[in-house]
């Protein structure tokens, strides 16, 4: 049965209502943003000291380039490379006979200038191998196995080593861009074993970020990720601290018996909000470092850093490696690549749509995949028991 829409309209009115209720209180906690943002007196060096002391529940960035910077794109090279890559992936599906994964990972390489070319490619791979299907620790005592979240992670670092791979072909002293979809943070890494994480992370995602530094020694490369339509408050919580009235935040000591609550000033605020007001279309704002535990303990030369883009009317997040953000030519190369993608693509950059077309597994693709491992096994006369729940979900009663 499909869901009755009459039934749930009402909500949909009510949820509608308040919203336009609050509307002038979200406006006005804007302007205060913007307010706050723009203050010519904020001392930029006293604030990054206070921002360094203080042990907050939220992210706050750490300042490069001050609060309000714009940076317009700069002039691109006549001749350069964009390469994307994007994945997709069948998870584990307990309901049926086999344990198995499939990660299918779409790429796009498009040169422009004198010698344009596009070459567009998928390479869709199937884990079966008990190595394949679960995290060993060093002494074996331990395991995770590999399906939902830390599937999602493992392709993660599958599309980083398909993106370096494809970067080690360019001819040495050509410009590129290297383009992820998503972040470079594996967030979801915090809440597993170490032993998950070294696999995944300093083995995994690192390595391919190291291939990556590698390869600009002859060639000017730079690695990006691009966020779009990005729900993170790290600018605005920078902001938190500048109003905060207390020299040295500390949110679970000091903010439950605050009574001045400047803070709350900015409640709901969050920076795509304040740049989409601040910047113009191709410009970027000032450079960002991430405050995110993980980074700072795990990422080394690799920390990542970020800004925010308007495109059109939409503000993207883009994170960098420390190592491009240092880099004044290859800072500049990301910027004005990412923003000509986002011209060719009508706001979104080509090469990560094109790879995303070369790596999307649809519904079908799915059932087509597990009929062929069933029919495959019982060509070869191998059992291939499914669950009766998997069964009926298959099969029509009525």
């Amino acid at each position: 049965m499909s869901l009755d829409l009459t039934k749930v309209a009402s909500q949909v009115i009510a949820m509608i209502s308040g919203l336009k209720d609050a509307r002038e209180e979200r406006r006005q906690r804007l302007q205060f943003a913007l307010d706050t943002l723009n203050d010519r007196a904020i001392n930029i060096e006293k604030l990054k000291k206070k921002i360094a002391a203080s042990r907050t529940t939220w992210l706050v960035a750490e300042l490069v380039e001050g609060l309000d910077k714009r940076c317009p794109a700069p002039l691109n090279p006549a001749d350069f490379t964009v390469i994307g890559s994007d994945g997709s992936h069948i998870d584990v599906d307990r309901h049926r006979s086999n344990r198995c994964y499939l990660i299918n990972i779409g790429s796009a390489v498009i040169t422009y200038g004198s010698r344009p070319d596009a070459v567009l490619s998928n390479s869709p791979r199937l884990y079966s191998n008990d190595e394949d299907l679960v995290i060993s620790s060093p002494d074996g005592d331990r395991e995770q196995v590999v399906e939902g979240a830390i599937l999602g992670i493992k392709r993660s670092v599958e599309e980083c080593r398909h993106l370096a791979a494809l970067a080690a072909q360019l001819p040495a002293d050509s410009d590129c861009l290297t383009l992820l979809d998503g972040t470079l943070i594996l967030w979801g890494l915090e809440a597993y074993p170490e032993f998950v994480t070294q696999s995944l992370l300093n083995d995994g995602f690192l390595a391919c970020l190291d291939r990556m530094k590698q390869l600009k020694a002859d060639r000017r490369l730079a690695l990006a990720s691009y966020i779009s339509f990005p729900r993170s408050t790290d600018v605005v919580n920078v902001l938190r601290v500048v109003v905060c009235p207390h020299d040295v935040v500390d949110s679970d000591r000091l903010c439950r018996t605050c009574t001045s609550r400047e803070c709350d000033k900015v409640q709901g605020v969050r920076d795509r909000d304040l740049f989409i007001n601040l910047l113009e279309n191709g410009e970027r704002s000032a450079l960002f470092i991430s405050p995110s535990k993980i980074v700072k303990e795990r990422y080394g030369d690799h920390r990542v850093h970020f800004f925010y883009l308007r495109v059109d009317d939409e503000i993207a997040r883009i994170e960098i490696p420390q190592w491009v953000a240092e880099n004044d030519r290859l800072l500049d190369l990301t910027h004005g690549l990412i923003s000509d993608q986002c011209h060719c693509g009508q706001g979104y950059p080509v090469v990560l749509a094109e790879a995303h077309e070369q790596a999307v597994v649809t519904g079908a693709d799915r059932e087509n995949f597990w009929e062929l491992v069933e029919s495959s096994m019982i060509d070869e006369h191998l059992p291939s028991p499914g669950s009766a729940k998997s069964f009926s979900k298959r099969t029509r009663w009525i």
